[in-house]
C-alpha cells in the first residue's frame, strides 16, 4: 500500500515537472517563433542573462517570473473568493487530465511493476473530454465574479464558444476509437507500437 502510494506521488511529481517545467516553457517558445516567422520577424530575443539570449529561450522563465510576481488586482465591487477561484477552475482540471496520458510503458524497476500513467482508466479518453469541459465554469465564474456586465457577457461568449467546439473535437476521436477498439489510451498507445511495421492496427 505505501509503496503504491509512494509510486503514484513520484508519477505527479514526474508529470509536473516534465510538463510545466519543460514542455510548457519550450512550447511556448515554439510557439512565439513561429508566429514570427509567419509574420517575417525576429521574435522573442530580447531576455538576456549575462548577455546571453539564448535564441529566446529566455523568454519563458521572465514570463514564469512576470506571472509569479503580478499584482492580483480585484475590480472594485467584485466576489474576491470567486475572483480568486475562477482561474483555479480552468487550471486544474487542465493538468488533471495528464493523469489518464501515458508517458512511457510498462516496465519492471527494483522487482517492483511499474507502469507509466498515473490513473490508467478504462474510459481513459472520455475522462480527457469530461475534465476539459469543466474549465468552462472558470471562465463564466470570472466574468460573473468581477461584478461587470460587459465580463460577464464575455465569460459566456468564451463559455459557448469552449462548448460548442467540444462538439467537433468529441467527434474527430470516433475514428481513433473504431480503430483501436478502445476508450483506454494506453490501450490505444500500445497498439502504436508496431504501427507502421504491421501497416497499422487490424479492424
Amino acid at each position: 500500500m505505501l509503496a503504491d502510494l509512494i509510486e503514484s506521488i513520484a508519477k505527479i511529481v514526474f508529470v509536473f515537472s516534465v510538463n510545466l517545467g519543460f514542455f510548457a516553457p519550450i512550447l511556448g517558445w515554439v510557439e512565439r517563433k513561429q508566429s514570427a516567422v509567419m509574420q517575417d520577424r525576429i521574435g522573442a530575443n530580447r531576455a538576456d542573462i549575462l548577455g546571453f539570449k539564448a535564441i529566446g529561450l529566455f523568454h519563458s522563465l521572465a514570463d514564469a517570473i512576470k506571472v509569479l510576481t503580478k499584482e492580483d488586482f480585484v475590480p472594485a465591487g467584485a466576489n474576491k473568493l470567486f475572483h480568486t477561484i475562477a482561474p483555479l477552475l480552468s487550471l486544474v482540471p487542465a493538468i488533471v487530465t495528464f493523469a489518464v496520458i501515458p508517458f512511457g510503458g510498462h516496465y519492471r524497476l527494483f522487482g517492483h511493476d511499474v507502469n507509466l500513467v498515473i490513473a490508467d482508466l478504462d474510459v481513459g479518453i472520455l475522462f480527457v473530454f469530461a475534465f476539459a469541459s469543466l474549465a468552462t465554469y472558470g471562465v463564466v465564474l470570472g466574468g460573473w465574479s468581477s461584478n461587470n456586465n460587459w465580463s460577464l457577457l464575455g465569460g459566456l461568449r468564451a463559455s459557448a464558444q469552449m462548448l460548442s467546439y467540444e462538439v467537433a473535437m468529441g467527434l474527430t476521436i470516433i475514428g481513433v476509437v473504431m480503430i483501436f477498439g478502445s476508450l483506454k489510451l494506453t490501450d490505444i498507445g500500445a497498439s502504436q507500437e508496431n504501427f507502421f511495421k504491421c501497416g497499422g492496427p487490424e479492424i
